[in-house]
This record gives C-alpha cells, structure tokens and sequence, in this order.
C-alpha cells in the first residue's frame, strides 16, 4: 500500500511534468487546481510576472462542506466571475498532477460555463 505521504509526492512529480508544458502568460494565464480533502482552491496565475491575478476557494466562499463536489462547482464559477471583471477570458487549465475527474472536472466546466475559456 502507498502511504498519503508517496501519493502527495508521486502528485507532484506529474504535477512538474505538466508544468514544463503549461505556462500562464499574460495573454493565457494559467488556472492552477488544488484540492484537498477538505476542500478546494483555485487560481490565475500570470508566470511571466510570477502573480496571482485572482482566485477563490471553498474556504473563502465558507461553504459547508468544501470537499465535495458541488462546492467545486461554486468555486469555479465565482473564479470565472471574477476573472470577467478583470478582462480575463482565456485561460489555460493545469490540472495540478490530479486526474480530470470529480471535482477537478467539475470545477473546470463550471468554469467554462460562466464563460472561461480554455
């Protein structure tokens, strides 16, 4: 069996292999993922400047239960929001090492359809 320790680092191991390919530019910044148990978060990051240029998570927002899927939904939607008051609207998605599915999943399509695109 692997420990949480060999699956956070195995995490991100593939989280740096994505991230020799996906970078966030001014143009195209990128929207990093990061889930927890407990909960979710989420940002645009601008890599040339090294800034974030928005971001939400299930701890901000204080919902209920920020692990679960529909409070992934709520974070992407409020990000894509907040990213159209900014002028942001393309955007690339890393994933963050984890697999697209469940709550990454829907935190990325929920984004979509408040009008990111990516």
């Amino acid at each position: 069996m692997y420990s949480i320790q060999d699956k956070n680092k195995a995490r991100q191991r593939r989280h740096e292999r994505i991230r020799n390919k996906v970078i966030g530019t001014a143009e195209c910044p990128r929207l990093n993922v990061f889930r927890s148990n407990a909960n979710i978060h989420a940002q645009i990051i601008d890599d040339e400047k090294g800034a974030t240029l928005v971001s939400c998570s299930s701890v901000e927002l204080k919902l209920a239960n920020g692990g679960n899927v529909e409070a992934a939904r709520t974070v992407g939607t409020k990000l894509a929001e907040r990213a159209k008051e900014k002028g942001i609207e393309n955007v690339c998605f890393d994933r963050g090492g984890y697999l697209y599915h469940g709550r990454v999943q829907a935190l990325a399509e929920a984004a979509r359809e408040a009008g990111l695109k990516f």
